[in-house]
């Protein structure tokens, strides 16, 4: 059989295995109250995405699950999908990432023909699904600062008119659009299952990784210990927040015309050489079939573009 059927036969297997990975994790996610429940019947302290993955576990991701548990390699990931609001285990992802390295390594070997440039895709497959965490993680934390400080101007309205912690955390995961009403939807159901206040702060300090959060979970846990007046503290808090959030709009918006120079700056060679290699395969075939100095040619171009990506968004990036 030929080396590009059998390149054809892996791609689409592993791109067919990566769809229905996807479509079954999309399924298997249910409400909050529902996983709760479960996690509420099983009796122990465990972790809800945990419990839930025991449902639709298969034997290599138990078998990985069980090699991978305990390990700080495994935490950090778990933490980081947790952060991006992926019901995925460890061992789950890591099998998306390898089907995907192996779909996009024999799709770039097809359209290329090169063994070379089917390992860099493949390489690109591998970091591809870990980008992805590190986009839904920005996404969703930027949604949640910026709903941060409505969300405590209207915990600190309850608080004033009588309502406990609680029932102002419950009143924002009313009120409130996701994520940050799903977050507090969650302190409230751990509370009533019999998790503290402080843990299931802390829980969400561990899927939201905010300094602002911080600084409000420490204002409740010090009013919890030592008392006072929780409504005026958040209030100031509430009024800092805001305003950051307008400020860090405000950068946002002045320095969109650079980082957006650095997206088209970045992609415009990579795109072109795509456009040309689909248009005149054999012009282009050339700077690889050249020998060591078509490839330096390459990685020296491809560092250059890294570096220039890498210096503009250092220099747009500025912290409030």
């Amino acid at each position: 059989m030929p080396l590009q059927t059998i390149g054809v036969i892996i791609g689409v297997a592993a791109v067919l295995i990566l769809l229905v990975g996807i479509a079954s994790a999309v399924r298997s996610r249910g409400s909050v109250e529902q996983r709760l429940q479960t996690f509420a019947s099983a009796g122990e302290m465990q972790d809800v995405d945990k419990l839930e993955s025991k449902k639709r576990s298969t034997p290599i991701a138990d078998s990985l699950n069980r090699a991978l548990e305990g390990r700080q390699v495994s935490e950090n990931l778990s933490t980081q999908l947790a952060r991006a609001d992926l019901k995925l285990t460890v061992a789950e992802f890591l099998i998306l990432q390898v089907i995907a390295a192996l779909g996009i390594g024999a799709l770039g070997y097809l359209l290329s023909g090169t063994i070379v440039l089917g390992i860099l895709a493949a390489v690109l497959g591998w970091f591809a699904p870990r980008w992805f965490v590190s986009f839904r993680q920005g996404a969703r934390l930027r949604a949640f600062s910026d709903q941060l400080g409505d969300s405590l101007n209207l915990m600190v309205n309850g608080l004033r008119s009588g309502y406990s912690v609680l029932q102002a955390m419950e009143a924002v995961s009313r009120e409130m659009p996701p994520p940050i009403a799903t977050e507090f939807g969650r302190i409230i159901q751990e509370v009533q299952i019999g998790i503290s206040l402080e843990q299931a702060l802390a829980n969400m300090l561990r899927r939201i990784k905010s300094d602002d959060l911080d600084l409000v979970i420490t204002a409740i846990n010090v009013q919890r210990e030592v008392g006072g007046n929780l409504a005026e503290i958040l209030d100031v808090i509430s009024f800092t927040i805001r305003e950051r959030v307008r400020i860090k709009g405000e950068v946002r918006t002045l320095t969109a015309q650079g980082r957006y120079s650095g997206y088209v700056i970045s992609l415009l060679p990579i795109g072109l050489a795509l456009v040309l290699f689909c248009v005149n395969k054999p012009y282009v075939s050339r700077l690889f079939n050249s020998g060591w100095c078509g490839w330096a040619m390459v990685v020296c171009g491809l560092l250059m573009i890294g570096t220039g990506f890498i210096a503009i968004q250092k220099i747009v990036a500025i912290e409030v």
